[in-house]
């Protein structure tokens, strides 16, 4: 009996597995929309929230950043403004990369796992079309770092559909990361002077941001093509 449910399971672990991710994006949702969103949207709630775990309140916010990834509809740019608030810029940008990093390489794991129609599933077809076209036009490691670098693109998305392409998983973890760093860092450098004197430093930065991410949102897509192909004339 025992030995007949292993089998099955063996048999049968790849659609479990697929079954348990799906569930835990449904949950995710479903907890970050009716049960937590406001906390993770209001960086002081956050950090009540985290120190409220004592010493295990680092291990609890890497663990909401590898989360955040994984279930790409939580905004991460508020999570990382409220690692610097709680942790302070240094400490609390490195977390932040860390479980982002995390994050990362797991949902490339899971979708090199699962293939492209699981990631079909989740991704809109235009999106995975954009990044197809976009591998081929260039280096492969300098688009990815393209992609991470500019504020506003769907970069935990990105990572869904690197795992169903033919980038490696050291390329894509390596330059993955290195884009991101400039974000987070800025992030909770942000965070960590949130309720200082310093306004204008603030608002200054703020502003900036701003306008990085709106730039990015309208014009991330024209802006990677144009360096793809200027770089691509520079060779």
């Amino acid at each position: 009996m025992l030995r007949n449910i292993k089998d099955q399971i063996i048999k049968y672990k790849g659609y479990i597995i697929l079954i348990i991710v799906l569930l835990f994006l449904i949950i995710s949702g479903y907890e970050y929309y009716y049960k937590y969103s406001y906390i993770l949207k209001d960086p002081e709630k956050l950090k009540t929230f985290i120190m409220s775990y004592g010493k295990y309140s680092i291990l609890v916010f890497f663990i909401i950043q590898v989360i955040q990834v994984v279930a790409f509809f939580i905004p991460g740019e508020i999570v990382q403004i409220a690692g610097g608030y709680i942790f302070g810029a240094g400490i609390g940008g490195i977390i932040s990369l860390g479980g982002i990093t995390g994050g990362s390489i797991l949902v490339y794991l899971i979708a090199n796992e699962f293939g492209k129609p699981f990631v079909e599933k989740i991704v809109s077809e235009k999106k995975i079309n954009f990044l197809e076209k976009i591998l081929k036009a260039g280096s492969k490691r300098f688009v990815i770092f393209l992609l991470y670098l500019i504020p506003g693109l769907p970069k935990d998305i990105f990572g869904y559909i690197c795992g169903v392409s033919d980038i490696s998983l050291k390329d894509f973890a390596i330059y993955s990361t290195l884009g991101r760093i400039p974000g987070i860092f800025v992030s909770a450098y942000f965070g960590s002077k949130m309720f200082t004197q310093n306004m204008e430093q603030l608002i200054f930065i703020a502003v900036i941001m701003s306008i990085l991410f709106i730039i990015g949102v309208l014009k991330g897509d024209n802006i990677i093509r144009k360096i793809i192909n200027s770089h691509k004339k520079a060779k």
